[in-house]
């Protein structure tokens, strides 16, 4: 992997989680695009961010266009010719509660394709980067409702077999990728955002901080896993939120 400033990638990066993604990957000295759907909220994230003389650029992408995904693709090309880090922030969540047979089809649809079918296009368009220069780390932000023991339970049904696919996509691209190329997915708790709402125990910032120590993944760590960052299971994983290790197979915490 070349020595040069690291390039990192963030998509949904105009509030909440990811503009704290962003904020932080910045300070921690890499060059980071702001992707967003909407140009002039994108534009005027990065520019507040430029403000603080962080090294930080806009591009338009909107995760449920495939033609848009790849023309950002070409653009992150053609401008860095590289990409390290990205990650996929971007998200919906239009459950109501109605029950999963009961809800108006176009709710699960619109929820897979941006949460799963989103997810999938862009790691296909943005992983030749990668393979490129043979390095890279991808973080897929997540959800507790995607673990296998939610599917249990009734109620918000789009959203978490949305994101049960997208813990699936997750293991499935880390058997097929190779090299010093990880791919992980990560639940960063219920935060307070335009999504978690004001309730939410978490801040953007704390979310951000239990996401970005999945960037620092080494060659011989495991790839394919699904976190937590509460004290809670999840699949196969086990949580009590301290200092990460890979072990038997499973990512778990001591």
């Amino acid at each position: 992997m070349s020595q040069d400033k690291q390039v990192a990638l963030v998509t949904g990066g105009n509030r909440g989680i990811g503009y704290e993604l962003i904020n932080q990957l910045a300070l921690k000295g890499f060059k980071v695009i702001l992707a967003s759907r909407n140009p002039e909220m994108g534009h005027e994230a990065a520019q507040k961010l430029m403000d603080s003389n962080l090294d930080v650029s806009f591009v338009e992408m909107d995760v449920d266009n495939q033609e848009s995904i790849s023309q950002a693709a070409i653009t992150v090309s053609e401008r860095y010719e590289r990409l390290d880090v990205l990650i996929n922030n971007a998200g919906v969540y239009l459950d109501k509660k109605e029950k999963l047979l009961a809800m108006d089809p176009d709710i699960l649809e619109k929820t897979m394709a941006t949460n799963f079918f989103g997810v999938y296009h862009v790691i296909r368009s943005f992983i030749p980067l990668m393979e490129k220069h043979g390095y890279g780390r991808i973080i897929n932000v997540s959800s507790e409702y995607g673990a296998m023991s939610e599917m249990s339970y009734p109620g918000v049904g789009a959203y978490k077999l949305s994101k049960f696919a997208l813990n699936g996509l997750t293991r499935l691209v880390a058997a097929e990728i190779y090299g010093d190329i990880k791919i992980n997915a990560v639940d960063p708790g219920w935060v307070s955002s335009d999504m978690g709402g004001p309730s939410a125990p978490r801040t953007p910032k704390q979310a951000a901080q239990s996401i970005l120590w999945l960037r620092r993944l080494d060659l011989k760590d495991r790839t394919g896993d699904s976190s937590e960052v509460e004290n809670k299971s999840n699949g196969n994983i086990k949580s009590i939120r301290k200092k990460p290790i890979f072990k038997s197979g499973r990512l778990a915490f001591l």
